[in-house]
């Protein structure tokens, strides 16, 4: 079996102290829930959060609402999509690119301005249109890449909100559990309060910093405390319109500690109740003292994602299928604790949009090593492919550790492998900018972790032509006519039944074409504090604090 070293040295005494100073008790009376994130800085709090989907995860959940929501509240059934802000919604049957949401009453952003079809429409205008005085450049990237379709909002009165798309998009309400809505009034008062800046973009961009530093969004965490890069405080929202998650927690502190090592300390001297991502080599310690570690399959997959631009070694589809073919993700599973699961494609045999491809993904040394041969490939020709990474980031799992082993895997088969490790927001960002920008610094292929719980997150946004840079994530710009035309029939289709099965061709066109080194399913791994209590870890990247306690 292949042995990686884990970068674990135990407690870090530099790391503890660290933590010690930034993360000093609140009073004895109130409960307190104090979190170690992998991300290196929080994520943003202006309702578009950055930081991959830790963001939405950190920021976006607790503190803001969408029109739809994530059903959060099992550990044993997949996460479907239920309502949020939106207590209704449909498309028009006579023109499939509208939709009409129906808003819930009574909804109260935390500066006590109402939730109307009006910060509906301020939010999406936001985004997409350039003109208005509130417009976020800067919160475009995570907004549109997420919902390229979505064209423009209008009110039809105080509860009520139609949504237009470029075209038929079946897909649109499950997208929009990335909108989360800020309040329209709270960035109006920090827009005022800057009279003095004349330039009318530098004072909405001014506006939005400010807003950041204290949001105000309706979910069930109203921001307390603010620190760029060192942490963020909320307390709970009493309010809240939902009973059900209205917080038992007085309190929430997030910390950003990027670093294994960090959290694991943190952890153990009870500097904070939960991290993410903990080394598996520090799971036996962890169980030890006490703490529980939680995990459970999630639609998330960890890969390669290929370049198909002009020169890449990835062109061929022989040594696609070849790196696929190299990989002992039994062996991987072994050496991450057992937190993965071993991927076929993208999504499980049995899911609805399985398909059955023609080519199985697994172990095969001889068939990885005579492909490469066929490609013209040995042990004296050997290829050269270069990847970019992340030392820490949402969803990343272990992504050193993880690449040092496919590194040495695919030596096995021929290949020369060179890892590039810049910052995980750098690598996200870049993961919209494409295989052929600068920023790509030559690879020919960048790991990033995704979601795979609705079709386009899943499936439509690597493979699209629509998609590619600067639209969306179809970094290795992937595309064919072929593709397309599955894509829209998928998108097309208002039936589940018809879409589930317009999908299932999807999904196996994409296997046998193999943009991907699929690499593992997470289980998103999180050791807690035996004192947080009501946890439940779904079959989602997401997880809902507000339904949680402490002791």
């Amino acid at each position: 079996m292949m042995q990686f070293r884990w970068y674990f040295p135990g407690l870090a005494v530099t790391a503890m102290a660290v933590v010690m100073a930034i993360a000093a008790p609140a009073t004895a009376q109130e409960k307190v829930l104090r979190i170690g994130m992998t991300a290196a800085d929080i994520p943003k709090t202006t309702g578009q959060p950055d930081q991959g989907f830790e963001g939405n995860r950190f920021t976006g959940i607790p503190l803001f609402d969408a029109l739809t929501h994530w059903d959060l509240s099992s550990a044993d059934k997949a996460s479907v999509v239920i309502p949020g802000l939106a207590s209704e919604w449909a498309a028009d049957a006579t023109d499939r690119t509208k939709w009409i949401f129906k808003l819930r009453p009574g909804v109260k952003f935390h500066d006590g301005s109402a939730l109307t079809a009006d910060a509906i429409v301020w939010n999406v205008e936001k985004v997409l249109k350039k003109e208005a005085p509130h417009f976020a450049p800067d919160q475009i990237g995570v907004t549109v890449s997420r919902m390229p379709t979505l064209a423009s909002a209008r009110k039809i009165d105080d509860l009520t909100v139609e949504l237009t798309t470029k075209e038929p998009d079946s897909f649109l309400p499950i997208n929009l559990t990335n909108l989360f809505i800020a309040s329209p009034a709270h960035w109006q008062k920090k827009f005022d309060a800057l009279s003095t800046v004349a330039d009318p973009a530098e004072r909405a961009k001014q506006a939005w910093t400010a807003f950041a530093a204290d949001a105000s969004g309706s979910g069930p965490f109203k921001m307390a405390k603010f620190a760029a890069r060192e942490r963020v405080e909320y307390v709970k929202n009493a309010d809240y319109w939902d009973p059900k998650r209205v917080s038992k927690i007085d309190r929430v502190v997030l910390l950003p500690l990027p670093e294994a090592n960090a959290r694991t300390a943190a952890l153990l001297s009870g500097q904070v109740d939960w991290i993410e991502a903990p080394a598996p080599d520090a799971v036996p310690q962890i169980k030890s003292k006490g703490f529980t570690i939680y995990a459970n399959a999630q639609p998330h997959v960890w890969p390669w994602q290929f370049s198909f631009a002009e020169g890449s070694p990835w062109l061929d589809k022989r040594v696609r299928h070849a790196a696929n073919l190299c990989i002992n993700r039994e062996d991987l599973k072994s050496a991450l604790g057992g937190f993965m699961e071993v991927p076929k494609g993208t999504v499980p045999p049995g899911h609805p949009w399985w398909g059955s491809p023609k080519f199985e993904i697994k172990y095969d040394l001889a068939a990885a090593k005579k492909l490469m041969e066929e490609a013209g490939f040995s042990a004296t020709k050997r290829l050269k492919v270069k990847t970019i990474t992340s030392a820490s980031g949402s969803g990343q799992m272990q992504p050193i550790p993880m690449n040092e082993f496919l590194q040495q895997a695919l030596k096995d088969c021929h290949f020369d492998v060179e890892l590039d490790v810049i910052e995980w927001n750098a690598l996200f960002t870049n993961w919209r900018a494409g295989a052929k920008d600068a920023s790509s610094r030559g690879a020919h292929a960048t790991n990033v972790t995704f979601a795979a719980m609705d079709p386009f997150f899943a499936m439509v946004r690597f493979t699209s032509s629509k998609t590619v840079p600067p639209t969306s994530n179809n970094w290795g710009y992937f595309t064919s006519p072929e593709l397309d035309g599955l894509i829209a029939a998928a998108r097309t289709s208002f039936d589940a039944t018809a879409r589930d099965a317009a999908l299932a061709k999807l999904h196996a066109k994409i296997v046998e074409e193999a943009p991907f080194l699929w690499v593992a399913h997470d289980v998103g791994p999180r050791a807690m504090s035996p004192k947080v209590k009501g946890v439940v870890q779904p079959k989602s990247w997401f997880i809902d604090i507000a339904t949680m306690s402490v002791e």
